[in-house]
């Protein structure tokens, strides 16, 4: 980002002293023709301390009801959940007070602020009018409202929205002191927001937010890139199905039961792969899988003959249309890495593996030393294209139509 021209931020600084010198302008201006009955100032010291006195303590319980709303409405519940964890106290409290009953919370503050303000208005600008007169009662004003705006509500609430973290406990222990100090008013503000909200609440977060909230953790570099798309990879799950991520029938390697435990641990097609299909007839009628590692003990203790059909384990099964998700679930709680996927109408279109959704979930491809191929869905898509094309056909599988 480029550096702020000096020209431009002098200029708008001066922007901003003329605005904000507007008020004081009109105050003297309208102060400035003296009339026949203007008050002359007429006040001791002690009315000049207790104009000071109310106008500073109006200033001071603002700036704490300021800074207090700012930094409670600043404070999200996934870090008072957290805050749960590690401080059970203080996260209990500031749930009651930020979460399960905001509206109590905000009237104490609000209750507190209105007092402030009306009192010191009404104490300070008396006292005002004693000590300088009805002809500077303007000026007064104008320059008090300027001390309220920029000391009791934007400097403080800049303070709260920025520092709320360590503001919390000084916080929680401020409004629960004012709620019992001010019950009574705040019990009648409670009746009045009830009937007005008519029981609607909050509502919580969606899938949307989590999803800003993971880029801007990664934007302001509160949490790592990596993190970032893991969580954006994990709330797409749910509009992914078994047959986005399986590996298609046509490059699945199967081998028949009878086959050899010699000839399956020599079969190149295979060779890359830790478990392998095995069917009876056909692919439609797959019986179980075996593990290469089976195999390889099995020919060691000189069984090499013997057909894997009796090295074969139960295969799971899934429908093509299972979400993702339950697919994960599925196969975490049968303790199974591979499932055989089949169609509508009960026929194999595929095969997936715990891996697949591993993949989906980071966003990386898992490659092993072994494999060839990293992405089975494409090289299922070229063999058909091949197959399309040898017979002088061209279809764009990606697009699903015959050209």
């Amino acid at each position: 980002m480029e550096p702020r021209s000096p020209r431009v931020t002098g200029r708008r600084a001066a922007v901003l002293l003329a605005l904000a010198a507007l008020p004081c302008a009109a105050a003297l201006a309208a102060a400035s023709p003296a009339s026949a009955d203007t008050v002359a100032p007429s006040g001791t010291s002690t009315d000049a301390v207790l104009m000071v006195v109310y106008l500073g303590a109006a200033i001071v319980l603002s700036f704490l009801c300021s800074i207090a709303e700012s930094a409670l409405l600043s404070m999200t519940p996934s870090y008072i959940a957290g805050l749960k964890q590690t401080r059970p106290r203080l996260g209990e409290r500031l749930q009651r007070l930020r979460l399960d009953n905001i509206d109590q919370s905000l009237a104490a503050i609000l209750t507190l602020n209105t007092i402030a303000h009306t009192a010191g208005a009404v104490g300070a600008g008396a006292k005002a009018t004693v000590v300088f007169g009805s002809a500077w009662m303007g000026v007064f004003s104008a320059v008090a409202t300027l001390l309220i705006l920029f000391l009791s509500e934007i400097v403080p609430k800049t303070i709260g929205a920025l520092h709320w973290r360590r503001l919390a406990a000084p916080t929680a222990l401020f409004v629960r002191t004012m709620i019992v100090a001010l019950y009574p008013l705040i019990w009648v503000s409670e009746q009045l927001t009830r009937l007005l909200s008519r029981g609607h609440t909050a509502e919580a977060f969606n899938r949307e937010e989590f999803l800003a909230m993971a880029g801007m953790g990664e934007a302001s570099g509160g949490i790592d890139p990596r993190e970032s798309r893991i969580l954006r990879n994990l709330f797409g799950m749910s509009t992914l199905r078994t047959w986005d991520v399986m590996t298609p029938r046509p490059v699945i390697s199967a081998l028949s039961g009878d086959t050899t435990v010699v000839d399956a641990l020599n079969n190149r097609k295979a060779a890359p792969f830790s478990r392998i299909p095995v069917y009876s007839q056909d692919i439609d009628d797959v019986a179980g899988f075996v593990l290469r590692d089976e195999l390889r003990q099995a020919d060691a203790r000189g069984e090499g003959g013997r057909s894997i059909a009796g090295l074969a384990r139960p295969i799971l099964t899934v429908a093509d249309s299972m979400p993702l998700t339950g697919l994960l679930e599925f196969l975490l709680q049968k303790r199974q890495h591979i499932a055989l996927v089949v169609g509508e109408y009960g026929d194999t279109v595929g095969l997936v593996t715990l891996e697949d959704v591993v993949e989906t979930l980071l966003g990386d491809e898992i490659v092993d030393e072994r494999d060839r191929v990293s992405d089975m869905q494409r090289l299922a898509r070229k063999r058909w294209e091949e197959r399309a094309a040898a017979h002088g056909i061209k279809w764009d599988v990606d697009e699903g139509r015959q050209e």
